[in-house]
């Protein structure tokens, strides 16, 4: 785990956002990993490729509160609406459920002595996080999500409609 602070970069809204060109099927990308070093900083590629944690409660993403989009940080999939962000107490950013079940893959993790589900980016397989059965109705899941391997589109920037929380 990480000792930083997680940091969002400020990509422009085209890399931030990058829906599939038709909704619920995703064309995987396959990069090499000297691709990934080159595009994503230290901590996101720790998170995405590595499947590494940022400290919880040290991104800003925890505390974003405007109506938007969260995207894959490193290829920009739209994977979380902020209708679904919860506070979970936790100290990273949780959803009780992605935008399309397509767009994200779960596969069983029993490291460090646990049995876990990690979630990955289906377009390219960027770890996220974990989802837990600990979440709020509709659904009872908890994505618990590291906001370093996600970027924020504020939906005014997108011209669509979303509520503020």
């Amino acid at each position: 785990m990480s000792e930083e602070t997680a940091t969002v970069e400020n990509n422009p809204v085209a890399f931030k956002y990058d829906p599939p060109a038709e909704a619920g099927k995703v064309t995987t990308v396959d990069e090499s990993d000297d691709y990934w070093r080159e595009n994503l900083s230290s901590q996101a590629y720790n998170v995405l490729r590595e499947d590494g944690t940022e400290r919880s409660f040290t991104s800003p993403l925890n505390d974003e509160k405007r109506a938007g989009i969260f995207t894959c940080a490193a290829c920009g999939l739209p994977l979380f609406s902020s209708d679904t962000k919860f506070e979970s107490g936790t100290g990273w950013p949780s959803f009780y459920e992605p935008i399309d079940a397509a767009y994200v893959t779960q596969d069983e993790d029993v490291r460090y002595g646990m049995r876990r589900v990690e979630v990955s980016c289906a377009r390219c397989g960027g770890h996220q996080g974990h989802v837990f059965p600990d979440g709020p109705k509709p659904t009872g899941l908890r994505y618990c999500i590291n906001g370093v391997a996600m970027n924020f589109a504020p939906a005014t920037d997108l011209g669509i409609e979303l509520e503020e929380k």
